[in-house]
């Protein structure tokens, strides 16, 4: 990385439109600004009605992120995207298929909102889908190429989930481990059911198998745990999801990966991205889709390496909820809504 002496970082992604400009070559390089936060990038089922409105509204900078969106996805919408998150309808956004690149639009809107275009966090996070935000903001693809990503994510994801009989189920008050054994133990009667999403200490979802989870709902009561059947498209991070897994992987092998300037942690497990390894980035990015979320570790794990002054993005306040869960002591800054104070 090549820092000036105010803390900016060079914009690598310069280098590669015009191949002529050198890394040392300051004047006539943008600059990225380090921003001293840890962004927090939240996930599908952050999506409602509205979303991201406000910063469209109070933002030119915000705006125009929503007006490349419309742009690049307007051949895969009858609607323009932007309409979708402010007017819905409802539906028609918690499709997987309109939520995914929704999130990733509204989510790179707040930050421009917040900071700017040319700035990026000292590291970031998402929630699953949130992962790609995370990734975008440390430079490895661009904003168009990321949701072309996630609308491909999205589409394929929606088609595994039609092309099965799966769901998910919320389960209160189990351990990580007493979830595993758990799963092993309905599983074994018939169907899948395994972890997909650990959010938090006793705040577990799992996923397989429409049968195998209403079984996990009455076998919950009998534990003492409190579960719900979650109103979900399919299976999500399960081996139901294999198809749109493998198919992603073709997808990113298409997609040039730049070098991280930011550290960027992943869900698959708990820990960094490599900086400069886009084929790592590639496979875990599909191994993500069949594997359970590790969230409650990452984030005990990144306060453990020092990281802090968490800045959450819109949509929603899912991230700041589930931090009060893991450590109350991490102070979780959320802009769901335009904060003007904040904006360089």
């Amino acid at each position: 990385m090549k820092f000036n002496q105010s803390g900016e970082i060079a914009n690598r992604r310069l280098l590669r439109d015009d191949p002529k400009l050198s890394a040392s070559d300051d004047t006539t390089m943008s600059i990225m600004e380090v921003i001293k936060t840890t962004a927090l990038c939240p996930g599908q089922g952050a999506q409602t009605v509205g979303m991201g409105r406000a910063w469209f509204e109070a933002s030119e900078a915000a705006r125009a992120v929503f007006e490349r969106a419309d742009a690049v996805l307007a051949a895969e919408f009858d609607t323009p995207l932007s309409d979708l998150c402010f007017e819905g309808p409802a539906e028609a956004v918690n499709r997987t298929n309109v939520s995914q690149p929704a999130i990733y639009t509204v989510s790179i809107a707040c930050w421009h909102g917040l900071y700017g275009a040319d700035a990026m966090p000292t590291a970031s996070a998402g929630l699953s889908l949130g992962e790609y935000t995370a990734l975008h903001l440390a430079g490895a693809f661009s904003f168009e190429d990321g949701l072309r990503l996630v609308a491909k994510r999205g589409a394929l994801m929606q088609q595994a989930a039609e092309a099965t009989d799966g769901g998910m189920v919320a389960v209160m008050g189990a351990t990580v481990e007493e979830a595993e054994q758990f799963c092993e133990e309905i599983s074994g009667s018939g169907g899948v059911l395994v972890p997909a999403n650990i959010n938090a200490p006793g705040q577990i979802v799992l996923s397989g198998d429409t049968d195998a989870c209403n079984r996990a709902v009455e076998a919950c009561s009998d534990r003492g745990w409190r579960a719900t059947l979650l109103s979900v498209a399919g299976a999500f991070h399960s081996p139901l999801m294999t198809s749109a897994a493998d198919a992603m992987l073709d997808v990113l092998a298409e997609t040039e990966i730049l070098p991280l300037q930011a550290e960027v942690w992943t869900n698959v497990t708990a820990s960094r991205y490599p900086a400069d390894s886009p084929d790592v980035i590639r496979r875990t990015l599909a191994d993500q889709i069949t594997s359970p979320v590790r969230w409650s570790s990452q984030m005990a794990a990144m306060i453990e390496a020092g990281m802090g002054c968490w800045t959450e993005l819109a949509p929603g306040k899912v991230l700041k909820g589930l931090m009060r869960r893991i450590d109350r002591a991490a102070k979780v800054d959320n802009h769901d809504q335009p904060d003007t104070t904040v904006s360089t």
